[in-house]
């Protein structure tokens, strides 16, 4: 018996082993993929080495592996059982006597053992792959495109320089009608070079750009040294050239590394602790500025201290406990005042009502701000749970409904796994989105699909349990039939005609 149930599950885990990476391969391309439409114009153009792309895809595949784990899990699933019912494997395991819940353990297991690690790998290594990805996004869109001069255009993608060719012989490379104006000083067109006839090339290390001008002229307007303000004239320099190199440094056009130390203090670069402890940082800043908004307008309240002798064993009065506070009647004082004296309070009391009134909306824009960035930390803490969590709640949604649809491959399963996905997403954009405008607290927001769908991975998992036909179409076929026959009869009973 133990070794039939040995068997019996290395079955199954050769039957999940290969549907769960093949879709997750399909469904990182996919995702790397989209991700890649959406970024393609700060990509395209930049003439990147093949070191420096291979390093983007592969951090930018790290970062897509938490969302693509559980949609692998659920297509899996379902790919699974759905094989093993469509071919009666899954049959003749219950007729053995081995119960559904026997036949799932081995993959039970692997989903925990999976679930677990997409919450270490959430923790440790996503923070990681995020940040270097994401600085190495930064500087691929600060490179500059590579450079290229279009005939008849005016070209300005060198700080400081604008050229331009008349026309390009493709054979020999040769350019016509060149200009170069340089505006480096940024006085305007006051260096000019024009030539007949050249040749453009980049130097070895592509630091500067090099010209081999022919048969042409250079153009500089020089500024002197004007002692009267009223001389607004500049000597003109004019050379003529038979053959002439001008060096143009290339600034941007490399790949610039930035220090990724910049980055380290965003939420989705840290982990568990880190996250913890901006948590409780914000937090406390939050409490500072309603402490510091009640002190100060503790102290523009009109209170009156008066010291009373509490003591009658000690000769000193004790200082902590020996004042009684109470209000002054106002009304009575303020009637009390000549004419301008109230005039004169009340002015006071505006002034001091707008201070008050500064002092709470500057308080409230910057909690507000602290707020909006503290949902921020938590909601990522909640993230690295509720993604592995997924893990599990699509493996009970996936092998039921499996088992109960009995249908194998990639068609129905794609459908129904993507139709699932679809739904976890939009719930979990949605709660996010109610738990950064305050309106769900983090946990609910986040936990808001797993709430939802966990229910779902039940009721399908007893379902299946129970050998139900919930998606065998042809109880469903009878059922409408039955209805059509009781209607006939009803009709012919009393005699109704259509």
């Amino acid at each position: 018996m133990h070794f039939r149930a040995k068997r019996l599950h290395i079955l199954l885990l050769r039957s999940f082993a290969g549907p769960f990476a093949m879709t997750f391969l399909i469904v990182i391309f996919i995702m790397v993929m989209q991700f890649l439409f959406k970024y393609i114009n700060d990509l395209i153009g930049k003439g990147l080495e093949f070191p420096v792309v291979s390093e983007f895809l592969l951090y930018l595949t790290a970062t897509m592996v938490p969302m693509a784990l559980p949609l692998a899990i659920l297509m899996a699933a379902l790919m699974t059982f759905g094989n093993l019912g469509e071919f009666y494997e899954l049959t003749a395991m219950k007729s053995s006597g081995v119960s559904l819940v026997r036949i799932m353990l081995p993959l039970i297991i692997v989903a925990v053992f999976l679930s677990i690690g997409a919450f270490l790998f959430s923790n440790y290594m996503l923070p990681v792959t995020n940040l270097k990805m994401r600085s190495l996004l930064y500087d691929i869109q600060r490179k500059r495109p590579s450079f290229q001069i279009v005939e008849g255009i005016f070209y300005n993608g060198i700080e400081g320089y604008s050229m331009k060719i008349d026309t390009k012989n493709p054979d020999t490379n040769i350019l016509y009608g060149i200009r170069i104006y340089d505006h480096t000083d940024r006085k305007g067109n006051t260096m000019v070079t024009v030539a007949d006839s050249g040749y453009m090339q980049v130097s070895a290390d592509d630091q500067y750009l090099i010209f081999t001008l022919y048969s042409g002229r250079s153009y500089n307007e020089l500024e002197s040294d004007r002692k009267n303000k009223k001389d607004f004239t500049y000597p003109h320099r004019r050379d003529l050239f038979q053959e002439q190199t001008i060096l143009i440094e290339l600034t941007g056009f490399g790949l610039d590394r930035t220090d990724e130390s910049l980055f380290k203090n965003n939420y989705s670069m840290m982990s568990l602790n880190m996250l913890g402890h901006y948590e409780d940082s914000f937090r406390t800043e939050i409490k500072k500025i309603y402490r510091n908004v009640n002190d100060a307008l503790s102290e523009r309240t009109y209170y009156n201290y008066k010291r009373i002798n509490r003591s009658t064993t000690k000769n000193e009065p004790d200082e902590e406990n020996d004042f009684v506070m109470f209000r002054l009647n106002l009304d009575s004082l303020f009637k009390e005042l000549e004419v301008r004296y109230k005039i004169q309070t009340i002015d006071q009391a505006l002034v001091q009502a707008r201070a008050s009134m500064n002092h709470i909306s500057t308080s409230s824009t910057n909690t507000e701000a602290k707020v909006s960035r503290l949902r921020r930390y938590q909601i990522e803490i909640q993230r690295k749970f509720t993604l592995s969590f997924a893990c599990l709640i699509f493996f009970f949604i996936g092998a039921p409904l499996g088992a109960i649809i009995r249908k194998g491959g990639l068609g129905m399963p794609a459908v129904i796994s993507v139709l699932f996905f679809l739904a976890w997403y939009v719930l979990s954009m949605s709660g996010e989105q109610f738990a950064r405008d305050s309106g769900l607290s983090p946990v609910l927001g986040m936990w808001l699909s797993s709430a939802i769908l966990l229910p779902i991975g039940i009721w399908l998992t007893y379902k299946s349990m129970t050998d139900s036909s919930l998606m065998d179409m042809e109880t469903y076929h009878l059922f409408f039939r039955r209805i059509r026959r009781r209607i006939r009869y009803i009709r012919i009973k009393f005699g109704i005609r259509t």
